[in-house]
């Protein structure tokens, strides 16, 4: 018999042996979104309704009931969706691309008491559809007790939609179905409480900093067709405010890069030597490679201090109202200061082995912020990344050595430049030629100037 398998036995009856817990990843967590005046009680409006008064924060111009009136028990009051097809819009703020998004609400036939019972009856129709999603048919609850002249009281249901966003800051949209002409105008369905969550997408970071992805504006409910108008209402010290997304920013260290030259060493011996490597960081913003991408100049309020020119960037540092809001956004965050560039020396000292060869590599931290610029009037919206270089942790230098590429080989084992003997240059060499020299004079004591020899007697 197997003693482990005894053994196990044992101590699972005597309850020492801890249950077997299969390792299970946890689904990604849903988050709020934020759904604006998604009880539709701004503008606070006088009396029961209906009114037909722009709706705050949405698109289109629907009739509103009041909580008591639209036969609720909370605060949400009611919103009629007025035939011939129209709409109540709202664009989701700070939901991604390829986001999970779940839209609930309620719905129900509407109050008016200019409905027939037979206009209530079996419900009223209506759709919703979200940017990127299918179309969701739906029918509110019938009221078949309905009297014209009495108003109904409401049959509120719950309903929820689920979509996935194609596009950043989708348009949630609801839609009257009620298409009779004979139908009164407030007769239509009723939409109140909305709400929303979502599932984001995984942040992609392999993103390069060079191609930051296409920054977009918004006006309200509107997509601007160009960012000028928006950077333009952020062009004043207190104009916008930048709210950034901590859920898509983030650190990290970019690819290494070679710092200054490699020294080979072709010698026999080993080298030691100094040497001073300097270096720097700029910063990218996706806004002007928008502008970039599209082949427009670069609007004077648009530019933040990414231009790589340090004297251009300082000016405009000084200059740009979006840069210093940015700044202060992030430091209020993460409560440090931002930095547009950086640069730094340092003196190195190699070691280099004969047959090797030194260099110096430098990984730059970075840190990458998404969020927005957003106007004091909450009207204007414009979607911004920075990628610039990171306070947060340091630079990485890695001062390396190592064997010789064949090149190198090849290049050391190269001949010594010389210039070339164009006569006899294979003939053996000639005679001394001491013989040919001058004697220097004789300096000694009494001896005549000019004398070349001593005569022997």
């Amino acid at each position: 018999m197997n003693r482990s398998l005894s053994a196990l036995t044992v101590l699972g009856a005597a309850g020492l042996l801890l249950p077997v817990v299969p390792l299970v990843h946890a689904a990604p967590a849903e988050q709020n979104v934020p759904v604006l005046n998604g009880d539709f009680a701004d503008p606070v409006m006088k009396g029961d309704g209906p009114t037909t008064v722009g709706i705050d924060s949405w698109t289109g111009l629907n009739q509103r009931y009041s909580p008591a009136a639209s036969g609720r028990t909370d605060a949400s009051h009611g919103v009629a969706l007025q035939k011939d097809g129209n709409t109540l819009q709202q664009r989701l703020r700070g939901v991604r691309a390829g986001a999970k998004v779940t839209v609930r609400y309620e719905d129900s036939p509407a109050v008016s008491k200019e409905c027939t019972g037979e206009q209530v009856v079996a419900g009223q129709p209506y759709a919703v559809v979200g940017s990127g999603g299918a179309v969701q048919e739906a029918t509110t609850a019938g009221d078949p007790d309905r009297v014209k002249g009495t108003p109904g009281k409401g049959r509120w249901t719950g309903r929820a939609y689920v979509f996935t966003a194609s596009e950043n800051d989708p348009l949630l949209t609801f839609t009257s179905r009620i298409t009779d002409s004979k139908t009164h105008v407030t007769c239509s369905p009723m939409i109140a409480r909305i709400r929303a969550v979502e599932v984001p997408p995984d942040v992609d970071k392999t993103v390069n900093k060079t191609t930051l992805g296409t920054s977009e504006a918004f006006k309200g409910n509107d997509r601007e067709s160009t960012l000028h108008n928006a950077a333009a209402a952020c062009n004043g010290e207190n104009a916008c405010t930048f709210r950034p997304d901590t859920r898509t920013s983030f650190r990290y260290y970019d690819r290494a890069r070679i710092v200054g030259e490699a020294f080979v060493n072709c010698t026999r011996n080993a080298l030691e030597h100094s040497r001073l490597l300097s270096y720097s960081e700029r910063a990218h913003d996706s806004i002007s490679q928008t502008y970039a991408d599209a082949g427009l100049a670069l609007n004077e309020v648009a530019r933040l201090p990414t231009s790589g020119d340090r004297t251009e960037d300082e000016k405009r540092l000084k200059e740009r109202p979006m840069a210093a809001q940015f700044a202060l956004a992030y430091e209020k965050v993460w409560q440090r200061p931002w930095q547009w560039f950086s640069s730094d020396q340092r003196t190195v000292v190699e070691k280099i082995q004969p047959g090797e060869v030194s260099w110096v590599e430098m990984q730059p931290s970075r840190e990458r912020v998404e969020g927005w610029f957003v106007s004091k009037k909450d009207d204007y919206r414009l979607h911004v990344v920075v990628d610039g270089p990171s306070r947060a942790v340091p630079d990485r230098l890695l001062q390396r050595t190592g064997p010789m590429s064949e090149a190198e080989k090849q290049r050391c084992a190269a001949a010594r430049p010389m210039t070339t003997t164009p006569v006899g240059a294979d003939a053996p060499a000639s005679s001394s030629d001491k013989g040919l020299l001058k004697s220097p004079a004789s300096r000694a004591v009494g001896a005549r100037a000019g004398l070349r020899s001593v005569p022997l007697n």
